[in-house]
């Protein structure tokens, strides 16, 4: 239910900051930190974390949910402490990792 909640909300155009993507550890600790301290409903941690509905491409790689390295296959679920969030194998978000 939370996933279909998620997905109505990016379909109906939350906004949200895709950019810039956290290229470095500085940048993840950052977002990470705004995580912990803004993110306290759905719609700031989906803003914060700059999700999208669909892959984005950052520096000629693709970067779904499906690939990076807080994704649980089976689940179809975001592992990364400061988010545990259902996903969609084709979103994406800035914190994507390999």
């Amino acid at each position: 239910m939370l996933r279909k909640n998620i997905a109505a909300m990016l379909r109906e155009g939350l906004a949200t900051e895709v950019w810039p993507r956290a290229e470095t550890s500085e940048d993840v600790n950052t977002i990470v930190q705004r995580l912990r301290t803004e993110g306290t409903d759905l719609r700031a941690k989906l803003a914060i974390a700059g999700f999208t509905d669909h892959v984005i491409t950052a520096d000629g790689l693709e970067q779904p949910c499906e690939t990076c390295m807080y994704y649980l296959v089976n689940r179809r679920f975001c592992e990364l402490p400061e988010l545990m969030l259902p996903v969609d194998p084709e979103w994406s978000c800035r914190l994507w990792r390999i």
